[in-house]
């Protein structure tokens, strides 16, 4: 005759499937959803969506440490002069300023919200090509060759004519010859001219004279801007076409100059913050910096590298701080996003939301 018992799991299955948990330390944080009837009859803001969103879990509760970091970033007062703040410096790849995410960093450079910035030559160039001519939206799966057939060159799901940097050529060109010819007419001069990918950068700026424009906004607030690879684009094919026309001589352009600057930025900063939007030399570049003073106090991270291949693009925060890039007990997250879908966001909550008010 069969056990009473016969239709019931073995006891082991059970103690393997049903293991007793431990009770839950005091003041877990409970993970929290986010209720839309609790603003039913009025608009909703981004404070409301930050407070819904921060215990929700994954990356919206990353990115939402992205903004408790940095506003403890701006809040922070050297506690002997009441007055020093954090130096903060900004970085983020190319295609963040082909794409509209531009507009946020001209806000956070017209209004001295960080102190320098760190980029590529075509987080430099296509902000210039930008007030000579409009990028426009296309697709992802727009095909290359077509395109290429059109003068037509994609950067993910937006194109960027041709025509936009023959006007970008017609414009620096000049620039480049005045440059030139400053240079060589302070030979032997007391106060002889060195250009430096930071220096050219505050020319441009100073040259566009277009409110639209991020460099233009640096140079008006005196924000420096560094590029160690100038010549990685279009900026680099206008340098190397300048040496036809000035051969035998050339505009020199000294690194070593900037790399003094930025390190020195960092080493007598009482306090140092990174928000890095991608990676790469944007990301390193600050990070080495903050080296020199053995690491920054915070740092945010958003990109969407993943750790496995040892890159640096990849790394989380923790890998920098055994070189002394970020400090030990340092406030730091990564935030696993593509930019442009949360950076906004984190702005909205951070440094414009008191001038919204």
């Amino acid at each position: 005759m069969a056990s009473s018992n016969s239709n019931l799991p073995p006891s082991s299955v059970t103690a393997a499937v049903l293991v007793k948990s431990v009770e839950m330390p005091e003041g877990a944080q409970r993970v929290e959803e986010l209720d839309f009837n609790k603003f039913k009859g009025r608009p909703i803001t981004v404070d409301d969506l930050f407070q819904g969103m921060k215990h929700m879990g994954f990356q919206a509760s990353s990115m939402c440490e992205a903004v408790r970091i940095i506003n403890e970033m701006r809040a922070w007062r050297d506690p002997e002069t009441g007055e020093d703040k954090t130096t903060i410096f900004l970085g983020y790849t190319s295609n963040m300023i082909s794409s509209g995410l531009r507009g946020v960093f001209r806000y956070l450079v017209e209004h001295k919200h960080v102190s320098a910035i760190v980029t590529t030559a075509g987080g430099i160039e296509e902000d210039f090509i930008k007030c000579l001519g409009d990028t426009y939206m296309s697709s992802f799966s727009a095909a290359g060759a077509e395109l290429r057939a059109k003068g037509l060159n994609r950067i993910g799901n937006l194109v960027v004519p041709n025509s936009n940097y023959c006007a970008f050529e017609d414009w620096v060109v000049p620039i480049m010859d005045r440059m030139f010819a400053e240079q060589e007419a302070s030979k032997g001069t007391d106060i002889e001219i060195v250009w430096t990918p930071s220096k050219i950068i505050h020319r441009l700026g100073k040259e566009i004279n277009d409110e639209r424009s991020v460099y233009y906004w640096a140079y008006k607030n005196d924000i420096p801007v560094f590029c160690p690879a100038l010549t990685d684009g279009s900026l680099g094919d206008m340098l190397y076409f300048h040496t036809f026309k000035t051969s035998p001589g050339q505009l020199r352009v000294d690194i070593v100059e900037d790399i003094r600057k930025i390190n020195t930025m960092a080493v007598r900063a009482k306090r140092a913050g990174m928000i890095i939007l991608g990676g790469g030399l944007v990301k390193h570049h600050i990070a080495n910096a903050c080296l020199m003073r053995n690491g920054a106090e915070s740092a945010v991270y958003i990109n969407t590298a993943q750790e496995f291949d040892g890159s640096d693009a990849g790394a989380r925060p923790d890998e920098a701080v055994s070189w002394g890039k970020i400090k030990v007990g340092a406030d730091s997250v990564k935030v696993y996003a593509e930019a442009t879908t949360c950076f906004p966001f984190i702005v909205a909550n951070t440094f414009a939301k008191e001038d919204s008010i």
